[in-house]
């Protein structure tokens, strides 16, 4: 990571937890239930997986929006669909894609850059970096919670333990 990147790195090893618990969780899924949707108006399993790569996609486009001139690669990363109906091993794959970009992404963070304004498409004056990382973040763990709660409903045994890291 960049210069001084205690907060950084910390906000680093969070998202990477997030990331392999909802690895985790997507093994758990019955592959004959990726069309299942608890509602009529809801995700389906398969939608659900492919928003969980839009979200770290949202990462990887932050990330470029501060350094792209040093993260040239991450532009070919608009290419790959998202918010599809993904499979289990698709999804397992391109999320393990996602983090090595993410970790490639972070290394070149510094607890300064994180206080730097970057425009989004919701705030196009600016937000800090922190801000946009943890919104997110936060993105991330509500939708690894959903499919949580969607293996629940399907009758998988999951547990907190499958849902946290339990330290």
């Amino acid at each position: 990571m960049g210069e001084s990147n205690a907060l950084a790195s910390v906000l680093l090893s969070k998202l990477e937890e997030q990331i392999e618990r909802a690895q985790h969780l997507i093994t758990l899924i019955p592959p004959d239930k990726l069309e299942w949707k608890p509602q009529p108006d809801s995700f389906r399993v398969c939608d659900l997986l492919g928003h969980l790569l839009e979200c770290l996609a949202g990462f990887c486009a932050t990330l470029y929006a501060v350094n792209s001139d040093r993260l040239a690669d991450f532009v070919n990363l608009r290419e790959l669909p998202v918010n599809h109906c993904c499979g289990i091993e698709e999804a397992g794959d391109r999320l393990r894609d996602y983090e090595m970009h993410i970790k490639q992404g972070f290394a070149l963070v510094s607890d300064v850059d994180l206080s730097r304004r970057v425009p989004t498409v919701f705030v196009p004056e600016g937000e800090t970096l922190m801000t946009v990382l943890l919104g997110n973040l936060e993105h991330f763990i509500n939708h690894k919670h959903q499919l949580f709660f969607y293996l629940k409903l399907l009758g998988v045994g999951v547990t907190t333990s499958d849902l946290y890291r339990i330290r």
